[in-house]
């Protein structure tokens, strides 16, 4: 005889237990939820504050870089600051050439135009800016060739793009060149100007010191056109005694309210050139005492090239024995003059011989060479041959 198979308990969850199960899982779900917030917000706070203080640091690094140069391979004549401002420095230095073994310019740059790597002359005077200055009121030359120290130019300038106020941006501009964005998000120190300068007093029964430029003593301009002319002194010359540039500024993540994060940032930058006149030992201008040949002839693949050859300059193995490089000029045979310098050569050789492939068939071509001094001084141009470049 079989049996009916027992009934088995299926007894499931009941109503409450689903609620509080439910519960349950909400609060951890809601718990797990606020951790994430908090680690995306701290995550995304901690990104904008090293973002922060990347742009702080870029801004202060650039214009420390630039302001160490002020005043290198300046001749005597041409002012080494030219303005400065509680929001705008200008200076003068011979940052940067376009001529290969230029053994004067702190860097080479073969790809900057002639407008940004010799002085500004009269005829291309600019306006400071924030400001209503000139400059310059003359053109400055070295033997008869304008100067290579450029102006650079560092302002803030209020942020037109953003809806705040007190929001500025940090603009470096070279000689009419426009100016360069550096960096924004940048604002004014509480109770400190952008920039602050130090001078040299030399009392007449004391030690010499730096002090502090006072606010009410600033703007300061070089007004006399030429440097160390008898004009140049007393307050004209205030300004040619700064000896270093305290940069005063606070970086933002461009955020407000509670989500705002700043970062503030005081540096002394020392001006190394600063009153430092051009070495003046290598007394006369160099003599040349030798000529310049060009001769035609074809490179390794048949294209045209000029080549030329000269021998050492007098003084560079007699005389004063002070050459230091060799400059060459290029220009066409129908141009009324040389323009500027077409390359540089380092001396140091009894025989020098210069690859020109950069010629155009049906050219003519007439070259010209200097010697240079340490001072720097060019001696009289010794010009070539004219050669036609089938």
């Amino acid at each position: 005889m079989t049996t009916a198979p027992e009934r088995l308990d299926r007894r499931g969850m009941t109503l409450v237990e689903m609620l509080i199960a439910l519960a349950v899982f909400s609060a951890v779900i809601a718990g797990a939820l606020s951790f994430l917030r908090s680690e995306s917000r701290a995550f995304n706070l901690g990104s904008q504050r090293l973002s922060t203080v990347q742009n702080l640091r870029f801004a202060v690094n650039l214009l420390e870089q630039d302001l160490r140069t002020a005043g290198a391979g300046v001749p005597d004549q041409q002012p080494y600051l030219v303005y400065a401002g509680p929001d705008v420095v200008a200076f003068n230095a011979d940052y940067a050439s376009n001529v290969k073994n230029d053994v004067f310019a702190v860097y080479y740059d073969p790809d900057a135009p002639t407008g940004v790597v010799t002085a500004l002359t009269k005829a291309q005077r600019i306006q400071i800016p924030n400001t209503l200055f000139g400059y310059p009121d003359t053109s400055y030359t070295q033997a008869g060739v304008n100067s290579p120290a450029e102006t650079i130019i560092f302002f803030f300038r209020p942020d037109s793009l953003t809806s705040r106020t007190d929001d500025y941006v940090l603009y470096r501009q070279v000689n009419r060149k426009p100016p360069e964005l550096v960096a924004r998000n940048l604002l004014q120190t509480p109770g400190l100007p952008f920039f602050q300068y130090y001078r040299l007093v030399t009392p007449a029964t004391a030690a010499p010191r730096v002090e502090l430029v006072p606010a009410a003593g600033l703007p300061l301009a070089h007004t006399v056109a030429i440097h160390l002319a008898p004009g140049d002194t007393g307050s004209a010359a205030r300004i040619d005694s700064l000896r270093a540039v305290q940069v005063n500024v606070t970086a933002t993540n461009g955020l407000s309210g509670a989500d705002e994060r700043t970062r503030a940032l005081t540096r002394l930058i020392r001006l190394p050139n600063a009153g430092l006149a051009s070495r003046r030992t290598c007394g006369d201008e160099p003599l040349l005492g030798t000529g310049l040949v060009a001769t035609l002839g074809s490179g390794s693949a048949g294209e045209p090239i000029v080549t030329l050859t000269w021998s050492a300059a007098t003084d560079e193995t007699g005389g004063e024995k002070d050459v230091v490089r060799y400059v060459i000029w290029r220009r066409l045979a129908a141009d009324p003059d040389w323009g500027d310098p077409y390359l540089s050569i380092p001396a140091g050789n009894p025989t020098y011989a210069y690859v020109d492939a950069a010629v155009s068939s049906g050219d003519q071509y007439v070259y010209a060479l200097a010697a240079q001094d340490c001072t720097p001084k060019l001696s009289s141009l010794a010009a070539s041959n004219t050669v036609t470049i089938p």
